[in-house]
C-alpha cells in the first residue's frame, strides 16, 4: 500500500467515510473532520509511519506542516519520511 493510499485510508476511517470519498484536493474540514479529528488524524499517521509530525493542535494554522487538502498532508509525510531516511 503507497504511502498516499495509508493516508487516505487514515483520513477515511477518521471521517467515517468510504476512501473513495476522499480526494486530493479534499480539505479535512470539507469531510467533516473537527479539531479533535484532526488530532486524532495526526496521531494516527504519526502512528502508521513512525514519525513526529510539527504540528500544534492549539495554533494549526501556525504549523510548517501543511494541512489545507489531503494532497498537502501526503506531501508533508512524504517529505518527512524522505527525510527520515
Amino acid at each position: 500500500m503507497s504511502i498516499r493510499d495509508r493516508v487516505f485510508s487514515i483520513i477515511a476511517e477518521q471521517a467515517m467515510l468510504e476512501v473513495s470519498d476522499v480526494t486530493g484536493e479534499s480539505t479535512l474540514e470539507s469531510l467533516g473532520i473537527d479539531s479533535l479529528g484532526l488530532v486524532e488524524s495526526i496521531f494516527a499517521i504519526e502512528e502508521e509511519f513512525d514519525l513526529t509530525i510539527p504540528f500544534n493542535a492549539n495554533a494549526p494554522d501556525g504549523s510548517d506542516f501543511d494541512i489545507s487538502n489531503v494532497d498537502t498532508i501526503v506531501a508533508g509525510i512524504e517529505h518527512l519520511i524522505a527525510a527520515k531516511s
